[in-house]
């Protein structure tokens, strides 16, 4: 008996270990299909309230359009799907499993969701289809055209008209306390913006920039905003809101702090900006200072300019989630700093025999990663490709890196892709989900893409989607000692890609003056 008293409580104590282990998975594990797809295209889960919005998968989709993978979700709350350039939300919660399908022609636009995320899908699609009728019947211009009082007066109507209809739908749907929070949010967030253009355009108008709202204005902004840590960490539209309120003060103050300097970031003049906002609480001010900074990340920046946001990321901003987010978009839109030792990675050759990247140690070489589905390989890349090789293959080497879903994919796309350029052919086990595309910061939207790593084995180049780029050549020669053609053709081997915030994945702003 008493064995048996034992054994029992062997077997209630791994069940609740089980059960507390399910509990805190933040794994999602999603299927689903998706008619009349092609097998090229790929879906992509974007956190949306992330500051780097880098997907956290890439799924491929078989011929007949099913599709299947999981992906650890940084927190409960909105993602965003990618498919075929177009965009719409879907809101997850760690461990969940569902299933998603709809048809490629509207796809994401229209989708269905069953399995566990149904019934907080089913109300957010029904409220985005509410506010996108409501919103039609309002007009903006009288609203935003009239006097002060008659303007809240239609905001508050406003706020209340779809308080009711999430009411509603709530009652109908029965969506979690998470959703049904964010939706709350997302309402008063929405008429945060309302006014705040309002206020905008009053100030604008009047031509006094020290113009003020009523205190009647400024009452109802502070009822609408109680939740602000809350807001600032799951609503990207609040930050805008924020950034938008900050906005006369900032002007103010960079006019001063960079009169007769031309080489201080965005970046640098709203950290110093911010350390003086006492009305922020720290979490604001790591979210919006984020968000400046991941401006300040894109191609071909300056050296010093990356060490400074570097820096800035490091010393002002306290959130670790938020460093690492911005740490894996340097990587991904900069690649491994230079000078750095270049990552030794996980990699198999055709005939399943492992490669390492140190077998090119006393010689440079260039690493070219690439996939089958992307559409921009065959077309643009191969040729330039080919020219390339042959010219400096005597005194470097090429290692071609395919990140293909499986091994017999990377076996065929590389024969015949590849087929007579000289170089060596591997592949990362899982693809995109590779240790080789994680370490050098290697994501869908960015292929085909390559660096390159001196006879040292350290990085010498930043990341590159044009082989056509006068920087390349300029690095290759001074590394193989050779000396190219001028004229290279400039191909661009890949367009920019739309982010969840609308911007380029890879954004390219001017050089901050």
């Amino acid at each position: 008996m008493c064995n048996i008293k034992i054994e029992m409580k062997k077997y209630l104590l791994l069940f609740i270990i089980t059960i507390f282990v399910m509990s805190c998975s933040k794994k999602v594990e999603v299927k689903g299909k998706i008619a009349g797809s092609s097998p090229l295209e790929r879906i992509e889960f974007v956190e949306a309230s992330g500051v780097a919005t880098l997907p956290l998968i890439n799924i491929g989709l078989d011929k007949n359009g099913n599709f299947a993978g999981g992906f650890d979700a940084p927190k409960d709350g909105m993602y965003v799907i990618n498919y075929a350039g177009r965009q719409n939300l879907i809101y997850l919660e760690g461990g969940q499993k569902l299933n998603i399908s709809g048809n490629a022609m509207t796809f994401p636009n229209e989708f269905v969701v069953t399995g566990d995320a149904k019934k907080n899908n089913d109300f957010l699609q029904a409220s985005q289809k509410f506010l996108g009728e409501y919103g039609s019947k309002i007009n903006v211009q009288q609203l935003m055209g009239g006097d002060e009082k008659t303007f809240l007066k239609g905001a508050q109507k406003i706020e209340a008209d779809i308080n009711k209809n999430v009411d509603d739908l709530a009652q109908k749907n029965n969506p979690g306390k998470g959703m049904l929070e964010w939706k709350k949010n997302d309402v008063k967030v929405t008429i945060l913006n309302l006014l705040a253009n309002y206020e905008m355009s009053k100030r604008q108008m009047s031509g006094n920039p020290s113009f003020k709202v009523s205190k009647a204005f400024q009452d109802y902004e502070k009822k609408l905003e109680e939740n602000k840590d809350v807001m600032v960490k799951t609503i990207p539209l609040y930050r805008q809101y924020l950034l938008v309120k900050l906005s006369p003060d900032f002007q103010k103050f960079a006019e001063a702090k960079t009169k007769g300097k031309t080489d201080v970031t965005t970046s640098e003049v709203f950290a110093q900006f911010l350390k003086d906002r006492k009305e922020l609480s720290q979490t604001a001010k790591d979210y919006l200072l984020a968000f400046v900074v991941a401006q300040d990340i894109h191609p071909g920046a300056p050296a010093k300019n990356t060490d400074k946001v570097k820096k800035i990321i490091d010393t002002d901003i306290t959130d670790a989630s938020i460093k690492a987010d911005l740490v894996k978009m340097q990587v991904a839109i900069n690649g491994i700093k230079i000078g750095d030792a270049a990552p030794e990675v996980s990699l198999v050759k055709a005939d399943g025999k492992s490669y390492k990247l140190s077998e090119n140690k006393g010689k440079p070489y260039m690493l070219f990663f690439y996939a089958s589905w992307n559409p921009y390989i065959s077309e643009a890349t191969v040729p330039v490709l080919k020219e390339v090789v042959n010219f400096y293959k005597s005194k470097m080497n090429f290692v071609f890196v395919n990140v293909d879903d499986s091994k017999d994919q990377f076996v065929k796309t590389s024969s015949a892709l590849l087929k007579g350029i000289q170089g060596t052919n591997v592949y990362g086990e899982k693809g995109l989900e590779s240790d080789a595309a994680k370490k050098y910061g290697v994501y869908g939207f960015k292929l085909p893409c390559f660096v390159i790593v001196d006879k040292d084995g350290k990085i010498a180049s930043r990341s590159f989607v044009n082989l056509g780029e006068q920087e390349v050549v300029t690095i290759l020669d001074k590394l193989t000692g050779l000396s190219a053609p001028r004229v290279q053709p400039n191909v661009q081997m890949q367009p920019g890609m739309v982010d969840p915030s609308g911007q380029p994945a890879n954004p390219q702003p001017a050089p901050t003056k």
